[in-house]
């Protein structure tokens, strides 16, 4: 089988056996938003077209690609949703070559009635979670970063934050620019940006202090670049971890997924990191239970 995530800015896709071994791998920056006039089908063949012509039968698709913006809209999925309620409601594509369906994607609230929502991150989430007996909670850092909270096989509630392009507007598109350069993470000040982030005052002053600190204490750029991180990062764990959490797994790539668990340890959480690929044990996992032809 071949799966693929398929998002807004980019393209991830695997080879599969059927036990979920991955047999190859590729990347494409050929994301739903680069691609004219819905011309999905041809950058479809030009990144899996051997693969195709190799013998493969069964493609399987989640994330942006099945938004009102992608090859065809998969309808949301309330939660709580387990992975034979998913793989019940994949969504076909037309396609002479192969026989295609989109994963669909999540919708929840929160308490107050606001609705959250997901595509692709699912996956990954089932990757980690589809053979888990006990609750757990699953943190998928990124641009737009995810909390889902798991049991008995179902993702039974998530929360979205807007870190990854929170901390990307601020530090280029604010004030603050003139005080940051991007700089590996240096820990004692991400440690302080953390720290931070546990006292009063809200995210809103705590950010201007990112100024502040540059011209009165003579902060460094790099320095500063850090703090900034620890300071969203701590602010985003503040909201959500709680007493459910026990040992987070952190999904994605490892430059972010140890940022958050020292985060996580840092504050007395426990964390473990988790490989992107997740994602591609997940479509096995769904595609194990597809209603294929």
């Amino acid at each position: 089988m071949i799966g693929i995530d398929w998002g807004t800015t980019s393209l991830r896709a695997w080879r599969l056996e059927r036990d979920g071994a991955i047999i190859e791998a590729r990347t494409s920056p050929r994301g739903i938003m680069t691609i004219p006039d819905g011309e999905f089908e041809p950058v479809l063949r030009e990144t899996v077209g051997d693969w195709l012509t190799g013998g493969e039968t069964r493609i399987l698709l989640c994330g942006m690609i099945g938004s009102r913006q992608g090859w065809v809209e998969a309808p949301y999925l309330p939660c709580p949703a387990g992975i034979e309620d998913i793989a019940s409601h994949l969504t076909r594509v037309a396609f002479p070559d192969a026989d295609i369906m989109i994963v669909p994607g999540l919708v929840t609230s929160d308490s107050n009635g606001v609705p959250d929502i997901m595509r692709g991150e699912e996956t990954q989430i089932l990757g980690v979670t589809a053979d888990a007996a006990a609750p757990m909670m699953v943190c998928l850092p990124g641009t737009h970063s995810k909390w889902a909270f798991v049991a008995g096989g179902r993702i039974e509630q998530f929360r979205t934050f807007m870190t990854g392009e929170a901390f990307a507007a601020l530090s280029t598109h604010t004030i603050l620019a003139r005080t940051i350069r991007p700089a590996a993470i240096d820990p004692a000040s991400f440690a302080a940006g953390l720290a931070r982030a546990r006292e009063p005052g809200g995210l809103l002053h705590h950010a201007f202090g990112v100024r502040t600190r540059s011209l009165r204490l003579g902060i460094g750029e790099a320095e500063s670049y850090a703090y900034l991180s620890g300071l969203l990062i701590g602010h985003e764990l503040n909201a959500a971890l709680d007493d459910q959490s026990g040992t987070v797994a952190v999904v994605g790539a490892p430059a972010l997924t140890s940022l958050y668990v020292t985060a996580i340890q840092t504050l007395g959480g426990t964390a473990v990191a988790i490989d992107e690929t997740a994602g591609a044990t997940g479509l096995a996992h769904l595609g194990a239970r597809a209603p294929w032809t």
